[in-house]
């Protein structure tokens, strides 16, 4: 048996057109344009990278993009103003502050001075407590991503055993709240859970998020199972670097059902979520119907 491959590049494109759509409907019917303000502190290459390419593809989808690059050394005080700035200005719906950033700065401290209206993160303590309580709230990118491809690939979750392997509130959790939020049956496993292996091995959807380099082998894997491989591990193999996932993709993809490749998973649905949540936090701050199938 050879599991079926779930590409997210192909369903990130899916998702970044649908928003480009809905977009172009704003700016035709309602004379409005998402914006999108991503802020950088320092100088961190892979940072770099990544709001390089958030900036692009939002300019893709039709919407504003502002990028405040600022210097390693910039004071909490001068970061703060510039959230307040950004928290009033009417033209940016979606605020995000890249992590990590440099360590004088208090990174609570400063994703919690966002509005949590415009946090499209979803890492606000407001946003936090409200994804546990189940109520309408901004949703981390990359759960959000997970959520999509596996109600796609399955339809209905109703009664599903999930596990998610991996308990940060980047990933770990807000994955299992939305699980949760579609009638999964939830269990979190981390790197205490004895036997793991079989915990695992319950799971009709395993979702691993520990940054462990292919840890979770394919006898973790019930025959059949979904797969979701948050993981993104650069490792170096036969003199080379290579990018692999939690998941050893070799020995899982002969026993799941379907799985998610690194890279060409998870990753390019981070950036189509991104987009999907600053239209989202546009319509709700204008009190529009918000977009079908790219919210939890």
């Amino acid at each position: 048996m050879t599991a079926t491959i779930i590409d997210g590049k192909a369903f990130a494109a899916k998702v970044r057109s649908e928003v480009a759509a809905h977009v172009a409907r704003l700016k035709e019917e309602q004379g409005l344009q998402p914006g999108l303000a991503v802020v950088l502190v320092g100088e961190d290459p892979a940072s770099q990278v990544y709001v390089g390419a958030k900036g692009k593809q939002t300019v893709e989808v039709g919407m504003k993009s502002v990028e405040h690059k600022l210097p390693a050394d910039t004071s909490e005080a001068d970061l703060l103003a510039l959230i307040a700035g950004l928290n009033t200005d009417p033209s940016i719906h979606g605020i995000l502050v890249q992590l990590p950033l440099p360590g004088h700065l208090n990174s609570e401290l400063v994703i919690n001075s966002i509005d949590p209206a415009k946090d499209v993160d979803g890492f606000h303590i407001s946003n936090v407590g409200l994804l546990g309580t189940g109520q309408k709230s901004m949703v981390p990118c990359t759960p959000l991503g997970c959520l999509m491809m596996l109600r796609d690939h399955h339809g209905s979750l109703s009664g599903l055993n999930a596990v998610v392997v991996g308990r940060s509130n980047i990933v770990g959790k807000p994955m299992a709240q939305l699980l949760l939020g579609d009638s999964c049956t939830v269990t979190i496993a981390h790197s205490r859970t004895r036997d793991l292996a079989a915990v695992c091995r319950g799971a009709d959807i395993l979702v691993a998020a520990v940054g462990r380099p292919e840890m979770i082998t394919g006898d973790f894997v019930k025959p059949g199972a979904t797969v979701i491989d948050v993981g993104i591990n650069r490792i170096e193999r036969d003199g080379k670097t290579k990018l692999v996932g939690d998941v050893e993709f070799a020995s899982a993809s002969t026993v799941a059902g379907a799985i998610t490749p690194v890279p060409g998973g998870v990753g390019p649905m981070t950036i189509a979520c991104l987009l999907a949540n600053t239209l989202t936090a546009c319509c709700r701050s204008h009190g529009l119907p918000e977009p079908k199938g790219l919210t939890a």
